[in-house]
């Protein structure tokens, strides 16, 4: 068993080029062999502890999976971005991803910036025709009770330009224009839009800059938030004054991110294939077709409400204890001891007695009766 050669990308924090790069240009992991009882128990000390320590990087990174609503992301992102080819003088729609916490926007979103970054980078090489390095892609995250200050000294930081330590609104926003330039960024994600200040002046503030930003930035612009249309982001202006609200609102495309939903066979049939390609990337000594998609279905969408953040937390936190404690298998009693996330055991107990009782299946009309 070897280890893929690997950059820690634990340590990444993606708000600077070279972080992003790595995160970009890293190599799919391996996913470690999944050994039998017999094979496990046959492994020296040293040789289990790092099989062990192979399988804790693994399944604290399971995903993303292609799910149909990472799908269905994509399919609109691709749409958007290579539509976005207007000369330089022409504003370039925007895009929203705008959607409850735990449903998989930053993941999802991310996986396509990887995507854009490589095909940019092989169609068009690592350098610019002037000799600047490309970077295809310029992420930032925001942080609590950000200014336009902050985002813009966010933005030279990115390409760690050397004035950003100090500067007026006006100057850094000029540094990051230059670099964006420069660089020839295509895609401008801003993770975490809803920290921005959104008062009742500064939502006007922060859509001119928005606008400022779509105007003179020959980017496709990617927002991504919770909350974005209650803070007025898509306003259609019906006051004098909301007349900068209404014009991001017309740029601005709003794409979602739904949680699963088993009310219909269509959505148990995404749920049982999602957990399917979870089954396939658990690596547990006794694990068995079923042992997901069968016999935790029920219990697997109750604990998570349908929200894949906390679906592929319980699973990693479940693996974790399953290998530790030498279970080698997830059931529904080793997830009994695992705990999830505030928002999923806070609405689990309605989901589980409508569950239980029969009043909602997480089954497919082909699945069911296969539980153990």
């Amino acid at each position: 068993m070897t280890t893929a050669s690997l950059p820690n990308l634990g340590n990444l924090a993606l708000s600077r080029k070279e972080d992003f790069k790595a995160f970009a240009e890293a190599a799919c992991r391996d996913q470690p062999e999944v050994l039998n009882r017999t094979q496990l128990n046959a492994l020296s000390e040293p040789a289990r502890a790092d099989y062990d320590r192979q399988r804790r990087d693994w399944h604290a990174n399971l995903g993303p999976i292609k799910t149909p609503q990472l799908a269905e992301l994509h399919n609109d992102l691709w749409d958007i971005v290579d539509s976005n080819q207007q000369d330089g003088d022409k504003a370039k729609g925007a895009v929203a991803v705008d959607a409850f916490p735990g449903l998989g926007k930053t993941t999802s979103v991310l996986a396509f910036a990887r995507k854009f970054h490589r095909r940019e980078i092989a169609e068009q090489g690592e350098f610019t025709a002037a000799g600047h390095e490309r970077w295809p892609v310029c992420r930032v995250g925001l942080t609590g009770n950000t200014g336009m200050k902050d985002l813009n000294r966010a933005l030279v930081e990115f390409f760690g330009h050397p004035g950003r330590i100090r500067g007026t609104t006006a100057q850094l926003g000029q540094q990051a224009l230059d670099c964006v330039l420069s660089c020839e960024v295509r895609l401008l994600v801003l993770d975490d839009l809803h920290f921005l200040k959104w008062g009742k002046t500064n939502g006007i503030e922060v859509s001119n800059h928005l606008k400022w930003i779509a105007n003179e930035f020959p980017v496709t612009l990617v927002m991504i938030g919770v909350g974005l249309a209650g803070k007025g982001l898509f306003s259609e202006g019906d006051k004098q004054s909301d007349a900068a609200l209404a014009q991001t609102g017309r740029r601005t495309t709003r794409l979602g991110m739904p949680p699963f939903t088993i009310k219909n066979e269509k959505g148990r049939r995404a749920w049982r294939q999602m957990l399917l390609a979870l089954e396939q990337r658990v690596v547990l000594a006794d694990k068995y077709p079923g042992m997901l998609a069968d016999d935790l279905s029920d219990d697997l969408f109750a604990r998570s409400t349908g929200h894949i953040g906390s679906l592929m937390t319980l699973i990693n936190r479940g693996c974790q204890r399953a290998v530790r404690s030498g279970a080698e298998c997830l059931s529904r009693d080793l997830l009994a001891g695992v705990k999830n996330d505030e928002a999923s055991e806070n609405a689990r107990q309605e989901l589980e007695a409508a569950l239980q009782t029969g009043r909602l299946t997480s089954r497919t009309r082909s699945s069911r009766g296969k539980a153990a």
